[in-house]
């Protein structure tokens, strides 16, 4: 092989593997990205329901879960501040950024996930090309199904059985979440097979199932909720964790919104605690207790608000919650019918556990099929935390999801693959 001649091979067209080809196309050597199917971008376009949360407006390393160590985690997210990122997508992509004042998300302005993907990739007879006018190619319906070590450079295979030479290789292929845009971990095979060591992978950011029933007439109610997360043993060190390096279990408080769905629970306060569920099933683990608080009221506040009460329940209630929500939970306390005027001390007691500190009762969780992350994969202790290169097999970068590290529901994990991209790409062409 002329290596010098070879290109860049950037595996995957996803969010990482675009952001890979804009800075790697900076460099002397041709990039080409290989993507397996006939449309790039896929996770870009359906994120948001179709507006794409292109970055959080406020991030920290403690934000993230990572299995390995959290100061590469830090290091990796120091080298592109989030502010220099949206610098670049409104200045250098020309894709101004709104904030979202309730969520803290930015969206694109045009409230279009189209808009970021055109921005990133060259789009036909859509006019913006920043792709390809900075020298990279897009090869689609191009799956690679494995790398082979060519004198100083790679043999990318692909599922045709051709062959493509590179210089070096960018692995941005993704994980196993939401398999029906592509992502089918043959990424995470491929680490593998060239010996890197992977932290098993398990959904993250997904739906629970649940076991009542009358939770199930529920679906499509939402409201804010404050989730707390008992464990007898954590998993996890990082973000979403009870406190960093806690292992012991503690309480988890997490504030966001809260959906009932036909099989369980969604919403961002269910997404951003339910790796600690999936680990801990995983592991075969005991497992953890979920603790809805269904209002800004926490137990003091409800018991002092129902000994002033008078009437029947519901009506105060009502204030507070969604009617169908407080109904339940009377039902389930059999205080439907109770005066607050004559409730015992022990009744109030009940409801205001129903209330403030009511146990979710959880079954399991959706899946891959429904989970926006995949948590596990390559450890960052295997990869260079400076350049992303492999330590395993020089002259490889990882980067996006096939790293381990995620953060929460937010615009961070698109951070995560645009900085990782970045560093990945322009290092691998340096």
């Amino acid at each position: 092989m002329r290596e010098q001649n070879a290109p860049i091979v950037i595996i995957g067209a996803g969010a990482a593997g675009l952001m890979a080809a804009l800075w790697a196309a900076r460099g002397p050597r041709p990039v080409l990205v290989l993507e397996g199917s006939q449309h790039p971008g896929q996770k870009i376009l359906i994120s948001g329901g179709g507006r794409c949360n292109v970055l959080p407006s406020q991030a920290a390393a403690a934000d993230f879960v990572t299995h390995g160590s959290s100061h590469a985690l830090a290091k990796i997210l120091r080298a592109w501040p989030l502010a220099e990122v949206r610098r670049f997508f409104e200045e250098d992509l020309g894709v101004p950024l709104r904030l979202e004042t309730e969520t803290g998300k930015l969206f694109p302005a045009s409230e279009r996930a189209r808009t970021v993907l055109d921005a990133l990739s060259k789009i036909p007879a859509r006019g913006l090309t920043a792709v390809s006018s900075r020298g990279a190619t897009i090869r689609l319906g191009a799956r690679v199904v494995g790398l082979a070590r060519e004198g100083d450079g790679w043999l990318v295979r692909l599922a045709s059985g051709e062959t493509v030479e590179a210089s070096r290789v960018v692995l941005a292929t993704g994980g196993l979440s939401v398999p029906a845009t592509g992502s089918d971990g043959a990424g995470l095979r491929i680490a593998q097979a060239l010996g890197h060591t992977l932290i098993p992978t398990y959904p993250a950011l997904v739906p629970l199932t649940g076991s009542n029933p009358a939770h199930r007439g529920l679906a499509g109610v939402s409201l804010m909720v404050t989730l707390t997360v008992v464990a007898a043993q954590m998993h996890v060190g990082g973000g979403l964790a009870p406190t960093q390096g806690d292992r012991k279990g503690s309480p988890l408080p997490v504030r966001g919104g809260f959906l009932f769905t036909h099989r369980g629970y969604s919403g961002p306060a269910v997404l951003n605690v339910s790796h600690i569920v999936v680990g801990a099933m995983r592991e075969d683990s005991p497992q953890p207790t979920l603790f809805v608080q269904w209002c800004d009221l926490d137990t003091a506040a409800w018991d002092a608000r129902l000994r002033v009460g008078t009437g029947l329940a519901l009506p105060l209630l009502r204030d507070y919650l969604p009617e169908r929500i407080a109904a339940l939970l009377l039902a389930e306390t059999n205080l439907t019918e109770v005066n607050l005027a004559q409730l015992p001390r022990a009744d109030r007691r009940r409801l205001v556990e129903a209330l403030a500190h009511y146990p979710l009762p959880w079954t399991g969780h959706e899946g891959y099929k429904v989970a926006e992350i995949t948590a596990g994969g390559v450890p960052l202790a295997q990869v260079n935390p400076a350049t992303l290169e492999s330590r395993i097999a020089p002259g490889l970068y990882l980067c996006g999801e096939l790293l381990d590290a995620f953060g929460p529901i937010g615009g961070y994990n698109f951070l995560w693959a645009w900085v990782t991209g970045k560093i990945a790409g322009a290092a691998s062409n340096a």
